[in-house]
């Protein structure tokens, strides 16, 4: 005798009959990774002719400014849509007031032009943070263990319009100073540089993961103490929230969540509360906890990539900032 058949229970319905084939599963797919989803996170150093290996982060590179052509117009021809730079600045040029952060001539400014004169297709997004220019290691200025909010946004600002002005499309601080989405809008506008977005690191962490970034430039030599003080507790969630919409009333076109994979929660309840365009970093340590896996053989690395890009879409991300950036994408390409 056969079973009462029930609809919407088994054996009428079988979930896996949408599982069975290939073209199945991709016709009913619920997010679909793309190139165009991903930012390149590129680090860029002194010299010419110079690619040097990151230990922390097996594959990735730092390059000098003369053979970011080369790396601009793979990002482009792969179709992912914009850079994000960062530089390992030279010590000598690293002061307690991180003054060589607003030199028209800095490492940065130079790698924009580089970029925007090789390949004027792709976009350019650069942080407004002082980490890289300041001999103490930290984000803004720091005087007698304190880290001084408004004199830090002052410098930021001045940062923001020498980027501008050096071809970047968009600033995004990273800093978490109180206050300094609304100042950097201001002085952008004020410079004439109104069209150029602003990308908050609205949900910034004080987290475990940032340590190979550090290495890639040339911060975990000189950092002093934390960044507890400026950095949201792991522990909080509402907080967070509290924060995103501090930024979009100041004026952020976009926000970001960082790190990316140990937050996706934070990503998806930004995104269902505020509806923005919202954009989440798998970080440096995310990046190399998945490559020593697979050294190890521990992982299957293409599919790990995929996977984890995937959840990032699946949490409500618009865009990923990630270091697989290239890699996924001929991954996907490939089809």
């Amino acid at each position: 005798m056969n079973p009462p058949i029930y609809p919407g229970r088994y054996p009428a319905t079988r979930m896996r009959r949408n599982r069975r084939t290939a073209w199945k599963r991709a016709l009913v797919a619920e997010n679909r990774l793309s190139p165009s989803d991903f930012i390149y996170p590129i680090f860029v150093c002194e010299g010419t002719g110079t690619k040097t290996p990151i230990s922390s982060m097996p594959g990735i590179n730092r390059v000098t400014v003369d053979l970011l052509p080369e790396v601009a117009g793979e990002a482009a021809e792969l179709g992912i849509p914009a850079l994000a730079i960062f530089p390992e600045v030279d010590p000598a040029a690293k002061t307690p007031d991180a003054a060589e952060a607003f030199n028209p001539g800095n490492l940065v400014c130079r790698a924009i032009q580089a970029v925007r004169t090789s390949t004027p297709s792709i976009g350019i997004i650069c942080d407004a943070a002082l980490d890289p220019f300041n001999s103490d290691g930290h984000d803004g200025i720091m005087h007698d263990g304190i880290i001084l909010n408004d004199q830090t946004i002052e410098v930021l600002c001045r940062q923001s319009v020498v980027q501008a002005q050096a071809g970047c499309d968009v600033i995004a601080p990273s800093d978490m100073m109180d206050g300094r989405v609304g100042v950097i809008r201001g002085a952008l506008d004020e410079a004439g540089f109104e069209h150029v977005s602003i990308l908050a690191y609205a949900a910034k962490y004080a987290s475990a993961f940032y340590g190979p970034f550090r290495d890639a430039i040339g911060t975990n030599a000189t950092l002093k103490g934390d960044k507890k003080t400026y950095q949201i507790d792991p522990a909080n969630s509402d907080e967070a929230l509290r924060e995103v919409a501090l930024d979009i009333a100041e004026g952020a076109d976009m926000v970001m969540v960082k790190p990316g994979l140990p937050y996706l929660d934070i990503v998806r309840r930004v995104k269902d509360t505020f509806g923005m365009p919202t954009f989440s970093y798998q970080v440096s340590g995310e990046y190399a906890m998945l490559k020593a896996a697979v050294q190890n053989g521990w992982l299957n690395n293409d599919a790990a990539i995929l996977e984890t890009l995937t959840a990032f879409k699946r949490a409500g991300a618009d865009g990923i900032l990630t270091y697989f950036a290239i890699e996924a994408a001929r991954l996907l390409k490939r089809g």
